[in-house]
C-alpha cells in the first residue's frame, strides 16, 4: 500500500449501508480537520471520552480562580503547584497499575509514611548516607508490595482485605520506628532536600522539550512507517506534525511559565519521568498488554498462557515502591518525617486523583497520563482554595464533587461503549 486507504463514512461516521460493517477503531480518517473532528465525535459516541473531560475540567478551574485571584496563573504559584503535586503524584502512578488490575491498594499512604520513617531514622539517627538511606526506603516499600501480591495472587485473600491490613500495620510499624520523637528533621542541603528544592536553569527546560518532542516525532513516525508496510490504516505526516504541534503546546508553555519563576523543578521532572516511563512500559511492551489483560479479565488472561499470579504480584510491588518514592518526596519538601507522615488525605487523594484523570474503577482501562492530569487537577483545586483562604472542609467537600463526577462518567462512558459495540455487531 504505496498511501493511506481512506474509508467513506456518512453523516455519523458510520459506514455506507450498501459495504461491510467494520470495526469502527480500524476506520482511517481523511487527514483535514473535519476530518479528526469526524473520528472525535465517533469516539465520544462510543464512550471513548478520552483525557476530554479532565482537560475541559482543567480550563475552568482555572478560569474560575483566576478570576477570584489573579495569582493563581502566576509563575510562582503554577511552579509551587507542580512540585506539590508531585509525591501524590508518584503515589498515584502506583494506583494506577492496581486499579488496571480490577483491584484497590489501601495501603499506599501507610507505606509512605514507613518509607519516610525508615530514610529519616538511617539518615539522622544511625548516620548513613542519604543516598543509601534513600535505597533503603524504597527497597521496604518494594518489599511490603511484594509480601502483600503474594498474599493477595497466592493465597486469595482479596486485595482490599490484605491492603487494608497493611494500612493499619504498616502505620503501627511507622509509629514504632519514630518512637517518642514526633518528627525527625532532615538536612535542608543533602540530597532528600534536593529532589524538591533543585531548579533547572531556563536552557534546560528548553532543551527537555526539545527532546522531548523529537523523541515523540520519530516514535510516531516510525510506528505509522511500520504500518503503511503492514498494509494497515496509518496517519498520514500532516496528521502526525498536527499531533506534534498540540503536543508542543502545553510543553513550551509551561516551561515558558516555569522560567518566569526558577526553572523547571527537578520534583515535577520526576513525577513526569514516572509517567512517561510507566505510559511506554504499558502500551509498548508485553508486559503492558498482560497487565491490560489480567484487568480485562483474569481467567481469559490465564487461559492465554499469562502468569496472572506473577503479574498480580509483580504489581503490588511497583505500586509500593512508588508509594515509598512519595514518601520521599514528602520528607524532602517538610525537611523532616513526622508521624503524620502518609497518614492524612494522601490515600484518598492519591485514588481520587487516578479517577478523577481517566483510569476506570472497573479495570482494564486507562493510562499512566490520569495521574498527571488528576494530579493536576486535584493540586489546582487546593492551590486555588488556598489562595482564596477556603477552609479544608470546602476543600474535601470539592474534591468529593468532582470524584463523584469522574466516576459517573466513567460509568456512562462504560455504558456507552458496550451500547456502541452491540450496535456495531
Amino acid at each position: 500500500m504505496s498511501q493511506q486507504t481512506h474509508v467513506s463514512h456518512d453523516a455519523d461516521g458510520a459506514q455506507p449501508q450498501n459495504g461491510p460493517r467494520r470495526d469502527p477503531r480500524l476506520l482511517a480518517t481523511a487527514a483535514s480537520p473535519s476530518g479528526w473532528l469526524q473520528a472525535l465525535r465517533r469516539n465520544l459516541k462510543g464512550g471513548e471520552l478520552g483525557a476530554v473531560p479532565v482537560i475541559v475540567g482543567l480550563l475552568l478551574i482555572a478560569i474560575v480562580f483566576q478570576s477570584m485571584n489573579d495569582r493563581f496563573l502566576s509563575p510562582q504559584n503554577l511552579s509551587n503547584l507542580t512540585v506539590q503535586i508531585a509525591a501524590v503524584g508518584l503515589m498515584t502512578t502506583g494506583v494506577i497499575m492496581v486499579l488496571l488490575l480490577g483491584e484497590i491498594d489501601l495501603s499506599i499512604g501507610s507505606v509512605a509514611g514507613l518509607s519516610a520513617g525508615v530514610l529519616a531514622v538511617l539518615a539522622v539517627r544511625h548516620g548513613w548516607s542519604e543516598w543509601a538511606a534513600i535505597g533503603a526506603a524504597l527497597t521496604i516499600g518494594l518489599l511490603v508490595g511484594l509480601i502483600h501480591g503474594v498474599i493477595f495472587a497466592k493465597m486469595g485473600v482479596p486485595a482490599f482485605v490484605v491492603t487494608l491490613a497493611g494500612l493499619l500495620g504498616w502505620q503501627g510499624v511507622h509509629l514504632y520506628l519514630m518512637g517518642g520523637d514526633g518528627s525527625i528533621n532532615t538536612s535542608a542541603n543533602g540530597p532528600i532536600a534536593m529532589l524538591t528544592q533543585t531548579y533547572f536553569v531556563p536552557v534546560v527546560g528548553w532543551f527537555l522539550v526539545a527532546v522531548a518532542l523529537v523523541l515523540y516525532l520519530l516514535s510516531v513516525l516510525t510506528a505509522e512507517r511500520r504500518r503503511r508496510i503492514a498494509g494497515l490504516p496509518y496517519k498520514p505526516l500532516s496528521e502526525v506534525l498536527f499531533r506534534t504541534f498540540l503536543l508542543s503546546l502545553p510543553l513550551v508553555g509551561g516551561v515558558w511559565i516555569l522560567n518566569q519563576f526558577k526553572g523547571v523543578p527537578l520534583a515535577f521532572l520526576i513525577f513526569v519521568g514516572f509517567v512517561v516511563v510507566l505510559d511506554l512500559v504499558l502500551r509498548k511492551t508485553r508486559y503492558g498488554r498482560m497487565v491490560y489483560a489480567v484487568g480485562g479479565s483474569s481467567e481469559a488472561a490465564r487461559r492465554a498462557g499469562i502468569n496472572v499470579d506473577l503479574i498480580r504480584i509483580s504489581v503490588f510491588g511497583i505500586a509500593s515502591t512508588l508509594a515509598a518514592l512519595g514518601g520521599i518526596m514528602l520528607v524532602s519538601r517538610n525537611f523532616a518525617a513526622s508521624v503524620s507522615t502518609g497518614g492524612g488525605a494522601e490515600l484518598m487523594m492519591a485514588i481520587a486523583a487516578a479517577v478523577i484523570g481517566g483510569t476506570s474503577l472497573f479495570g482494564g482501562r486507562g493510562n499512566a497520563y490520569s495521574a498527571l492530569l488528576g494530579g493536576l487537577v486535584l493540586g489546582a483545586i487546593t492551590s486555588g482554595l488556598l489562595l482564596l483562604q477556603m477552609d479544608t472542609s470546602v476543600r474535601f467537600m470539592i474534591t468529593a464533587a468532582v470524584l463523584l463526577i469522574a466516576v459517573v462518567l466513567d460509568a456512562v462512558s462504560r455504558r456507552g461503549r458496550k451500547t456502541h459495540a452491540r450496535g456495531g455487531a
